[in-house]
């Protein structure tokens, strides 16, 4: 199964119908084209598209786009905190697009260095991807995956938001905080991979 967001709106690509309101046999490229014009350009808040070979659908939904591969990471202290970045208002979690000729564990650390100034990083287990549609200027519609890790800050520096990013503060959130703070100002997609690091918790 998939999850794909649109504006904030959820697509579930699956193999077998959801149990939500709108659903959608995937009957071939004409399917997924008008699934994603709905949620674009309509009220409906979330839809399903399912087909017997999940596989041959991904692989049809991604050829719809240009693919952006991005990393990044769920950062906790020794306090069991974790570092958030606010940008445009809204709180997010250190990520970036991934350069030529890096792996997704070199993205994910640089990034989460650049963008929160913080170096003693352990990197851990792979977590999850993240999926999300937007378009550029230009009209492209591109589909960005995330890869997300769970990484240990071991150091004591104090994190310094990378302005020229547009990050305007960094933050460590005990669970508490993330619950009253951050959820209501962040993307979905955030909450998803914090459900996936607090269940392998």
């Amino acid at each position: 199964m998939y999850k794909v967001f649109v504006n904030e709106k959820k697509l579930t690509l699956s193999k077998y119908p959801e149990d939500i309101e709108k659903k959608l046999r995937f009957e071939g490229f004409a399917t997924l084209e008008i699934a994603v014009d709905l949620l674009e350009n309509t009220s409906c808040p979330e839809l399903n598209v399912y087909g017997e070979n999940i596989e041959d659908l991904w692989e049809d939904f991604t050829h719809m786009f240009k693919v952006v591969e991005a990393a990044g990471g769920v950062v906790s202290n020794k306090n069991g905190e974790i570092l958030f970045i606010r940008r445009m208002g809204k709180w997010d979690l250190p990520k970036g697009k991934i350069e030529k000729g890096e792996s997704l564990e070199q993205a994910a650390i640089r990034e989460v260095e650049e963008e929160t100034g913080i170096r003693e990083l352990i990197l851990e287990e792979f977590l999850n991807n993240t999926f999300h549609i937007y378009n550029e200027r230009n009209g492209e519609k591109i589909l960005k995956t995330t890869y997300w890790f769970r990484m240990n800050f071991v150091g004591d520096e104090t994190p310094v938001p990378q302005i020229e990013e547009g990050i305007s503060e960094v933050s460590w959130k005990n669970r508490e905080e993330i619950m009253s703070d951050v959820f209501p100002m962040t993307f979905k997609n955030i909450k998803l991979i914090l459900n996936d690091y607090w269940d392998l918790n």
